[in-house]
């Protein structure tokens, strides 16, 4: 940004050129008279000396000029912004149980939660991003971390585990993500928790994992996902009763936190579910600007200074030697 601190001061132009052209009009005058009066071999000898008049006129002309623009003190701003970042802390628990594959959504159910899990992992911007996989145990498979890249890999990666693991284990999923949030000092700390299914598995009840989340002021938001339909595999199609989906757990646990439970019964709805969340859980950017000017004025006065010695040197060194 550029700017005059004095302004003003570049109105006193108008008035010095206007001066100037009368000035100039009254010696034309001047001129035109005395070529009248003289004869034509002295008028002959005049005539080759006008740009020397003038050329140390006008070189004065924009001395003045540029020492204006130097009163009027120009100046470029330089701005500085403090930024202070409220950020969020996310930790994502994801099932992984058997009935993940499932593909009442296509391709699979897993293949779907992890697609849309990593478009928002990769929407973040200054938050970080945890992830905790979960069946009839708890994994932890990334820490706290503003990687996203490492963290949509690992998502990426996800499978279903062999069945000797299997089972939901919701409460022992929510534990491990609040082992991970109790301690951070984020403004906001987020469990976003995706199943397909209700606790069967692990030692610690979801309502009681729920009341540990609300002590240490973590939010939770609950994906239920859960179709509708057959399932085909391996080229056969055949029926299967599809396990049930527990609405009623998984919306006691996000209330209980001040969350939100959303349920998901198609690739669309999961995805606007999870867009929802996204919107909900923004990170809050306060900015402050301030602008610093740096005096621009040395220019300006530098070659006014050049120009009017390039006219002294003109009219009385230069062409005064050469006899004119």
């Amino acid at each position: 940004m550029f700017r005059f601190a004095y302004p003003y001061v570049l109105l006193l132009i108008l008035p010095f050129s206007a001066v100037l052209i009368i000035v100039y009009f009254y010696r034309q005058r001047q001129q035109r008279a005395l070529r009248m009066g003289a004869s034509p071999p002295a008028e002959t000898l005049l005539r080759p000396f006008y740009y020397k008049i003038l050329l140390p006129e006008l070189l004065l002309f924009f001395t003045v000029i540029f020492l204006l623009f130097a009163l009027a003190r120009p100046q470029r701003g330089n701005v500085s912004r403090e930024l202070r970042q409220s950020g969020i802390d996310i930790m994502l628990a994801l099932d992984i149980s058997g009935s993940m594959q499932l593909n009442d959504f296509k391709p699979n159910r897993l293949e779907a939660s992890k697609q849309v899990a990593r478009d928002f992992v990769q929407n973040r911007k200054h938050d970080r991003v945890g992830l905790v996989v979960f069946a009839g145990e708890s994994f932890l498979q990334c820490p706290l971390t503003t990687d996203y890249d490492i963290v949509s890999e690992l998502i990426g990666k996800m499978e279903i585990v062999p069945q000797s693991l299997d089972g939901t284990a919701i409460g022992l999923a929510i534990v491990n993500c609040i082992n991970r949030l109790r301690d951070t000092e984020a403004k906001s700390k987020v469990i976003i928790l995706l199943t397909d299914g209700e606790n069967n598995a692990g030692d610690i009840d979801p309502i009681t994992a729920a009341s540990f989340a609300k002590d240490y002021n973590v939010r939770i938001y609950t994906i239920g996902m859960a179709g509708s339909g057959e399932q085909i595999s391996s080229g056969f199609l055949f029926s299967q009763r599809i396990p049930p989906l527990n609405d009623r757990l998984l919306r006691e646990i996000a209330e209980k936190t001040q969350g939100r439970f959303y349920r998901a019964d198609s690739e669309e709805k999961l995805k606007e579910v999870w867009d929802e969340i996204a919107a909900l859980e923004k990170t809050e950017i306060n900015m402050r600007q301030y602008m610093d000017w740096d005096e621009r004025y040395f220019p300006f006065l530098l070659a006014a200074l050049l120009l009017a010695l390039f006219a002294y040197i003109l009219k009385y060194v230069v062409w005064r030697r050469a006899g004119c």
